[in-house]
């Protein structure tokens, strides 16, 4: 199995920081750098995706940094953020590396604290996160952001709920890693979240430490809808055989709705009765088949099973009684085509309801988890 290599040819620290359009930033981020690593052997490398020339600003700054500068300029960028910073792996002079972003909202003075939470030996990364401990995200430019970024790590952690059942902050992309450990030949990455692409795909050891996340220093953001769609994208690659296969049970759960609905009113029975006789078989038929088919690796540690079916019948008679009136004002109040406002409210309860029994009904116990760290 190809590995990547434990490289004692160079530094002890390798600190990869992959850039895209990020000129502005070299100088300062590489100034921080040197002082936050004075004492330790270490070596910058950029890998650079940019057409602003970062490049040359790297080996301009280079010239008089006290600290060993490198650059690797990818004239035909691949997978992204994530595929530069595997390109960093494999470049790298130290078999422990660093990976930090380039626009400074990852403060270089934290670098020191992830090296030796590293080097203790029971973890094979070292996560910088936002929401553990004391950990911060400030830096978020406003209030839709910050519930964009909970949002889409809520999700994530639902997604997976055993691989992250540790991990609060699986969307950072600051982190220390020994990539002795790590198997390059095992990642496919795509975009942003490569610490996301190693934790799904590898076995390696993580814990987290609290960061502040700061602001950005100089440059645009590159968050964007197409990076949101990237991010979707790189989510459905990982994880689409658990999802799938509850938005299975969720179309079939419909058209039994649908079925059931006919039938009652065939017989006689009225509209409004056999719609809630219906809601409520589907809720019970669906739980019954995600219990089989979809969650049935997580049932050994979560709760007992009425406690977990109270919980997903509770919720979803809540979310149908929310999703039905908010449909209806997006058609009445905003004037929207009931097809479509009909589809954007269940895409919307599927991912809730998704994440809901992924991080609730079906989350580890107490006495799991902590039989879980025990063996880590």
């Amino acid at each position: 199995m190809a590995r990547g290599r434990a490289c004692d040819d160079g530094g002890v620290l390798t600190v990869i920081i992959p850039t895209f359009d990020e000129v502005g930033n070299v100088a300062e981020i590489v100034r921080r750098v040197e002082a936050a690593v004075g004492g330790i052997d270490a070596e910058i490398l950029f890998v650079d995706d940019s057409s602003d020339g970062t490049d040359a600003e790297v080996r301009r700054v280079a010239a008089t940094s006290a600290v060993p500068v490198r650059v690797v300029h990818r004239d035909r960028p691949t997978g992204g953020l994530g595929g530069a910073v595997i390109e960093g792996f494999r470049q790298a002079r130290s078999s422990v590396c660093v990976v930090m972003d380039g626009d400074l909202q990852h403060p270089p003075e934290e670098i020191p604290a992830l090296v030796e939470r590293l080097r203790a030996g029971d973890a094979d990364i070292v996560s910088a996160s936002r929401y553990v401990g004391a950990g911060t995200a400030t830096g978020l430019a406003d209030a839709t952001r910050r519930l964009v970024s909970r949002g889409a790590t809520a999700i994530t952690r639902a997604m997976f709920p055993v691989r992250l059942r540790s991990v609060t902050d699986p969307m950072t992309g600051f982190f220390a890693i020994d990539t002795s450990r790590l198997d390059l030949g095992a990642l496919r990455p795509r975009g942003f979240k490569i610490l996301l692409e190693i934790v799904v795909r590898t076995t390696l050891r993580i814990t987290e430490v609290p960061f502040d996340f700061a602001d950005r220093y100089a440059g645009d953001s590159k968050a964007s809808l197409r990076q949101g769609a990237r991010f979707l994208h790189q989510l459905a690659l990982l994880r689409f055989g658990k999802m799938s296969a509850f938005a299975l049970i969720g179309a079939f759960g419909a058209v039994a709705n649908v079925a059931i609905v006919w039938a009652l009113t065939e017989l006689a029975v009225g509209y409004v009765a056999a719609a809630i006789v219906a809601a409520e078989v589907t809720i019970i038929g669906n739980f019954l088949l995600a219990e089989r088919f979809v969650f049935r690796d997580l049932k050994g540690q979560a709760r007992g099973f009425w406690r977990r079916f109270a919980s997903s019948f509770v919720f979803n008679n809540v979310e149908s009684a929310v999703r039905i009136p908010v449909m209806a004002l997006m058609v009445s109040g905003w004037g929207m085509a009931s097809p479509v406002a009909t589809a954007i409210t269940l895409a919307v309860a599927f991912l809730i309801r998704f994440t809901f029994h992924s991080l609730v009904v079906y989350r580890p116990r107490a006495e799991a988890r902590d039989r879980s760290v025990a063996r880590t």
